[in-house]
């Protein structure tokens, strides 16, 4: 891959009250990858021997839980920093990260990440709050899982996607990266045949539209109040 240039750093939370310098410093020390759809950039419980820049694409977090079932926790999208396990005072990953689609990724060694906290103050600012963002995620997703009905949690987690990823097509706000029901099953405690049930019944009412690996909310405002905001 060419030399990136600074400029397409700068913008990025967590490089963005850094000077030029400093983030040529930054790349200098990165290694950059590209992963098809599909792939785990590294799988829980492995040793956190790196940390990621999510430069292009999306990642899927998923956790298997006790009784061995996946759970996605998160979807990162692109401009973000992943597998930051020395933020949450861990030595191995957490949690697997896969490539829902696409992706590019810058990655360190985690021996720099104290050097880079230390050195770049606004890089530990940015950083605190991303991780301060996700946890408030989850923390919203776990009192959703307890107290809603099964229509709510589908329809926010639908929302949240499109607000976190969501681009305009004539149709309506695409969700950018390739989601399958089983994905959304996953996302929100509940079985591929309720998921696939609501969905079928949301296309028939021109709430969304759905082709292969594709989620189109066609109606947004009604999906709000389905999911009882």
């Amino acid at each position: 891959m060419p030399k990136l240039d600074e400029s397409l750093l700068a913008p990025l939370p967590p490089f963005s009250h850094l000077e030029r310098s400093q983030i040529r410093t930054i790349l200098d020390q990165a290694s950059s990858e590209r992963h098809d759809e599909g792939v785990s950039v590294f799988t829980e419980g492995d040793v956190a021997d790196r940390f990621f820049l999510l430069l292009d694409g999306t990642i899927r977090v998923v956790k298997i839980t006790p009784d061995g079932d996946q759970v996605t926790s998160l979807h990162i999208p692109s401009g973000q920093l992943f597998g930051i396990a020395q933020a949450l005072g861990r030595t191995t990953y957490p949690a697997t990260a896969v490539s829902a689609s696409e992706v590019l990724t810058l990655s360190w060694p985690t021996s720099l990440w104290q050097t880079f906290v230390v050195d770049y103050p606004g890089f530990a600012t940015e950083t605190y709050k991303t991780v301060g963002a996700r946890v408030s995620e989850m923390n919203t997703r776990i009192v959703e899982m307890s107290t809603q009905h099964v229509e709510q949690r589908v329809a926010r987690a639908l929302l949240r996607l499109v607000n976190q990823s969501g681009r305009n097509t004539p149709e309506g706000i695409e969700i950018s990266f390739p989601i399958t029901r089983q994905d959304v099953s996953e996302m929100t405690g509940t079985t591929l045949h309720t998921v696939s049930r609501l969905l079928s019944a949301w296309e028939k009412d021109g709430l969304v539209a759905s082709r292969r690996k594709k989620i189109i909310i066609c109606d947004p405002h009604s999906l709000v109040v389905l999911g009882g905001a």
